[in-house]
């Protein structure tokens, strides 16, 4: 569960802040006169191939050596 806290509550108490984020696991949001502008979150190292994301992207793979020319482009058109 997130907890907010305003920008001089911050200053005061920022390595307080940071234990109890690095602690619980949960995120503190940072006010500004009432508004959320800042979020302190706990670090999660990701340990997986960023090219996983485009798995199952292409949609059609007929012959990719084949040369394009002029006319295959519809921008050109």
């Amino acid at each position: 569960m997130e907890s907010r806290v305003s920008k001089s509550q911050f200053k005061a108490k920022a390595l307080e802040i940071f234990r109890q984020v690095e602690a619980s696991g949960s995120s503190v949001i940072i006010t500004d006169h009432g508004r959320p502008t800042i979020e302190v979150r706990p670090y999660h190292q990701q340990n997986h191939n960023p090219l996983d994301i485009l798995k199952g992207s292409v949609s059609d793979y007929i012959d990719p050596l084949e040369p394009v020319g002029r006319d295959d482009w519809a921008v050109l058109k």
